[in-house]
């Protein structure tokens, strides 16, 4: 096991600027990258444990029984799981795999966070001995050029995280994967699918209040950035389904006229009683848009599977 760092230097500097225009902007947003500091990561895992959070729960039963259905049978077979977090899921399929073809598998967890590649390789390497593994430490999105470029590739990008990102940039990022495979790659796609309101708008306003937890902490990662006087608890979390848009979006709303003073400059950003800050989205998808992706990038649809309930879809695109 070994681990490699691509990740360019980012200095406190451009991050406090990035935030700055953000809560400058009309509406106001913060980036939602800033929610994974080590409390946030936290915070989330525990979310994916929540009655009420389906998409963990569902797309594990797709790749439960997942690994003969792929057919990647094959020599020196490399699989890089992009935005690999704690690799939970990709411990389920390796767990079918028999030990005498583990051996033939070079594993690549690719993630932003240094700790969580660390942790997901240390992890994987103990329960699975046979695997090679190289951790990645990368920004995925811009940085597709770096990864390995050579052997029979699958590229897993699960957890529906392609919901998160704008639709120009879900047709950027996917021209840029299409482009960084060769032909005969195979790319494993995690896309939560448009479902009942009720059960989208649950699955973000649960009952335990873990994720209001969540979304709030991206006010404790802006205090310490920016030196900045968020009170978390003068904020409400406010998550709903778009119908237009076809996304959930997550907000955290003022309950009162504020201040917020910003140490790190001197300046000051004014709210008003109910004005929103936009934190985060996660479109979901249907057959139509999921069909679209596959014919404005280059792949071609293998398989696609599904739960018992069909709220999840795992799609297996071959270059």
């Amino acid at each position: 096991m070994k681990i490699v760092n691509l990740l360019p230097e980012i200095g406190k500097e451009a991050m406090q600027q990035e935030i700055l225009q953000g809560l400058k902007s009309t509406p106001k947003y913060i980036p939602s990258k800033y929610f994974y500091d080590k409390k946030g990561s936290e915070i989330f895992e525990e979310i994916t444990s929540l009655e009420e959070y389906y998409p963990t729960r569902t797309e594990k039963e797709i790749i439960s029984t997942l690994w003969d259905k792929l057919q990647l049978d094959g020599q020196e077979l490399h699989i890089i799981e992009l935005g690999s977090g704690d690799a939970s899921k990709i411990e389920l399929l390796f767990s079918q795999i028999p030990p005498d073809k583990q051996k033939n598998i070079h594993y690549y967890p690719v993630d932003i966070s240094e700790s969580a590649v660390k942790t997901a390789a240390a992890k994987l390497a103990k329960l699975f001995p046979d695997l090679t593994i190289t951790g990645i430490v990368a920004d995925f999105i811009h940085q597709l050029a770096l990864l390995p470029q050579s052997g029979k590739r699958c590229f897993c990008f699960l957890g529906s995280t392609i919901g998160n990102l704008e639709a120009h940039e879900v047709s950027s990022f996917l021209d840029g994967v299409s482009n960084t495979m060769q032909h005969g790659d195979h790319l494993l796609l995690g896309l939560d699918r448009i479902k009942d309101i009720q059960v989208l708008e649950n699955a973000y306003n649960d009952k335990k209040g873990v994720t209001a937890r969540f979304n709030k902490n991206i006010l404790h990662v802006t205090n310490d950035l920016l030196e900045a006087t968020f009170d978390p608890d003068a904020f409400s979390h406010l998550a709903f389904f778009n119908k237009e848009k076809q996304r959930i979006e997550m907000h955290l709303k003022a309950e009162k006229d504020m201040d917020i003073h910003l140490g790190f400059n001197g300046q000051k950003i004014r709210l008003t009683k109910e004005e929103t800050i936009h934190t985060e989205n996660s479109h979901k998808f249907d057959t139509r848009q999921i069909e679209k992706i596959a014919a404005g990038n280059g792949m071609r649809i293998k398989q696609h599977f599904t739960d018992t309930k069909g709220w999840f879809s795992l799609v297996h695109f071959r270059r």
